[in-house]
């Protein structure tokens, strides 16, 4: 079986044209941006196309986009940045239980140094609340810092009201978006964002580089660097600009601007495509995270104005399939690239403290898995993927049971096959 790639919240490939657009300031236009001769000018140049082009697709200015190292640094620098720069106002900060390990990671960090955190516990369907939010604001609160979307449920929250009231008691707001862009509506002003990370590998870009906006009015962002040199990035991230990283970050986010229609319907209906068809082969699976939405495309919306309205990511999978071997449910689907987790916490051996969050025992969180679509897969894939997830976990199921499962099986993936008629 040829292998078949859904794991597209982890990475996806670099979009052809992407690699295109960088090729040359991998070759002849080799210069550093901050090098005052040609070769510097000409490195420059293409550094300031992609900051317009990033600042285009995020409805940003372009003064407003600090280059970085991808999502990871970004948030470190949102939140750690913050946290040192207003400290004298406030030692409180309000995040989610079901963040990113890197916005997790950060907040201890800031907590040894002596800073309050909250971590608010997500909805059952993976949302937060904004009144949760609303519940947890103190006159010490400098920072609330909440995802749009998140990596493993998909669940959108409802960043433009967590944003309009952190707005108003003069709060700061940043929201991880690395999830988000390219796959629902993102603007950071219609959202009321005050910082907000983006890392390319989530779009189609480069591995290794990504961006954090940083509002310059109403109110004016200010952070404390933190990689100390040669005051590159407007004196918040210093360090030589991956110049070619930079390039491709600015094409894949203007293709992602471009295509957003297209890539929106089609992934959705693939989704939906895959979810019916395990429902049908399976009688028992569990959906993690918000409801799967299954947007009326007649009615003459836009696929971006109906994005503003989904709760959960158009590409996202997130199911469980009771109480199986979750290392054998992996292992069996060797051949179909989906994750039980965040990629980045997966050499943990933990179960996702994003499921945790949201009520699933240990059990559960260990046979649930993450599934991402992407804009190259077909209809033939998401099939073949199905019905072999289908055939995995109905041979788990037996085999808990204690059921002995034939050499030579139907084959069929229904449950209207006699061999396979069992609801365990």
């Amino acid at each position: 079986m040829k292998p078949i790639y859904l794991d597209h919240h982890a990475t996806t490939p670099l979009d052809s044209r992407v690699l295109e657009a960088m090729m040359p300031y991998l070759t002849g236009r080799f210069g550093n941006a901050s090098s005052a001769h040609v070769f510097g000018w000409e490195a420059e140049e293409g550094v300031n196309i992609a900051r317009r082009q990033a600042a285009g697709a995020t409805g940003a200015h372009e003064k407003e986009i600090v280059f970085t190292g991808g999502a990871t640094e970004s948030n470190n620098l949102a939140i750690k940045g913050v946290a040192e720069m207003y400290a004298g106002k406030g030692r409180h900060i309000i995040t989610s239980a079901a963040e990113h390990s890197c916005v997790l990671a950060a907040c201890r960090h800031l907590e040894n140094q002596g800073f309050r955190i909250n971590y608010l516990k997500p909805l059952p369907d993976g949302t937060v609340a904004p009144e949760s939010v609303e519940q947890a604001i103190t006159p010490e609160t400098i920072l609330i810092s909440i995802m749009l979307a998140n990596n493993e449920t998909g669940a959108v929250s409802d960043a433009a009201s967590i944003g309009a009231m952190a707005r108003s008691r003069g709060i700061l707001f940043h929201s991880d978006c690395s999830q988000a862009f390219g796959k629902i509506a993102v603007d950071v002003n219609a959202l009321n964002l005050d910082l907000a990370s983006f890392s390319a590998h989530k779009f189609y870009g480069p591995k290794g580089v990504g961006l954090l906006y940083v509002r310059r009015t109403g109110p004016r962002v200010q952070l404390v660097c933190q990689n100390d040199g040669g005051g590159h990035e407007a004196g918040m991230r210093s360090g030589t600009l991956n110049v070619p990283g930079i390039v491709g970050t600015g094409k894949a986010m203007q293709l992602a601007v471009d295509e957003f229609e297209s890539r929106f319907r089609d992934v959705i209906t693939l989704r939906n495509d895959l979810y019916e068809r395990l429902k049908n082969g399976l009688y028992v699976i569990g959906l993690n995270g918000p409801p799967v939405e299954a947007p009326d495309f007649s009615a003459g919306m836009s696929a971006y104005e109906i994005s503003k309205k989904i709760k959960r990511l158009p590409d996202n999978l997130n199911v469980h399939f009771g109480s199986i071997d979750g290392g054998a449910l992996v292992s069996g689907l060797r051949d179909i690239a989906v994750s039980a987790g965040s990629a980045c916490a997966g050499a943990s051996g933990e179960p996702s403290h994003v499921l945790r969050s949201i009520g699933l025992n240990e059990a559960l969180c260990r046979c649930s898995l993450r599934i991402g679509v992407g804009k190259d897969n077909t209809t033939e894939e998401i099939m073949t993927a199905a019905d072999h997830i289908i055939r995995v976990v109905r041979d788990l199921r037996m085999k808990t049971a204690g059921v002995a499962v034939s050499e030579n099986p139907c084959g069929c993936a229904f449950p209207d096959s006699d061999c396979l008629k069992m609801d365990l």
